[in-house]
């Protein structure tokens, strides 16, 4: 019985810790599946305590698949973001174990499913928009975004960098992981450390992001809108979501597919 409740009362901490990350990233689904665990633990834990028939033993949590803990991680950033930031939020705050390499064909595995099936998903995970309205090289976004907010004008990387710092200093780790993440991010905003060797402050690091964004965030949202408004004009549903192909990508897929067909492209 002693083994059944420690196992049962660490169970129960980790549910409780997990419902307070979904909910400091906005998750609500998340949050309320994780709320119904920790409720059926509890009453595992009543029951056991006073000996009652305990209840079913708990079915182990589902898995979160490598787009779903992307998407949380997207979600909590607010911003277009490169794989790596997208894996380090994750793993500090979520308790992610997605890597790096697993994200290399997402963003194509996420267009063919659109193609097969346009609109068949909550939301997809999305290609960043360039001046020239094609994909931009490693970032990801989210579909369920307004066109100004997946699009990168000249001053875009940095303001996302700053969006993405402030959305970070503004959770609480659970653990060190996220201690580092931000001294990461706080060593590229001037201000944000104030001289400190350990861990910043994380209401400096807003304030220095926040005064840095003043300084670009105009320019930025009138450049984002122009794009958008290029984008909506231009651009069919697919390409919205996740670019236009380019030349070079046009005479690649050629290539590609005269080396298939085994006739040199000319």
């Amino acid at each position: 019985m002693s083994d059944r409740l420690d196992e049962l009362e660490r169970r129960i901490d980790e549910l409780r810790a997990g419902v307070r990350r979904a909910m400091r990233a906005r998750d609500g689904a998340r949050a309320r599946e994780l709320r119904a665990e920790l409720r059926t633990a509890e009453r595992s834990w009543d029951a056991l305590v006073s000996g009652e028939q305990p209840p079913p033993a708990l079915e182990p949590p589902r898995l979160v698949t490598v787009r779903e803990q992307v998407h949380q991680g997207l979600r909590l950033l607010g911003a277009a973001a490169q794989p790596r930031l997208i894996v380090a939020v994750s793993d500090a705050f979520f308790g992610g174990t997605i890597r790096s390499a697993q994200l290399t064909s997402l963003r194509r595995d996420e267009e063919r499913s659109f193609r097969s099936a346009p609109h068949g998903r909550p939301y997809y995970l999305s290609a960043a928009l360039t001046d020239r309205l094609s994909p931009a090289r490693g970032l990801l976004t989210l579909s369920t975004w307004p066109l100004e907010r997946r699009v990168v004008g000249p001053l875009s990387p940095r303001v996302d960098f700053l969006t993405c710092a402030i959305a970070v200093a503004s959770q609480e780790g659970a653990d060190g992981r996220a201690d580092r993440l931000l001294i990461r991010m706080a060593r590229n905003i001037p201000g944000a450390t104030g001289g400190a060797l350990g861990p910043p402050d994380p209401g400096r690091v807003i304030e220095a992001a926040r005064a840095e964004l003043r300084v670009h965030r105009e320019r930025d949202t009138r450049d984002r809108a122009e794009l958008a408004r290029r984008a909506a004009a231009q651009l069919g549903d697919v390409a919205r979501l996740f670019g236009a192909a380019t030349l070079s990508t046009i005479a690649k897929e050629t290539t590609m597919k005269g080396t298939i067909n085994g006739v040199k492209a000319e």
